[in-house]
């Protein structure tokens, strides 16, 4: 007994076509929403990644910034002895 032979006389007998139509539809649009939000995910994803590369780029600038700063402390203190 194939496949087809199963499900034709339950076709017939129980679901109407319009019933199916409506399932095939709503599995249509289930399917075309799913493949939306993975679009979406992923979309989100990446703009996470690149504020993670900006975040870590904005640390190694602090860390820089802290760095001048201190040498031109230095700088300045050595100008004030001079001047004194």
């Amino acid at each position: 007994m194939t496949l087809t032979e199963i499900v034709q006389p339950v076709l017939d007998r129980k679901l109407p076509a319009a019933l199916v139509a409506a399932f095939l539809l709503q599995t249509a649009g289930a399917l075309f929403w799913a493949g939306s939000a993975a679009e979406r995910i992923a979309t989100l994803e990446r703009s996470a990644t690149a504020e993670q590369d900006a975040l870590a780029r904005v640390a190694v600038l602090e860390s820089q910034i802290a760095t001048i700063r201190a040498s031109l402390d230095r700088i300045e203190n050595k100008l004030d002895r001079k001047q004194n």
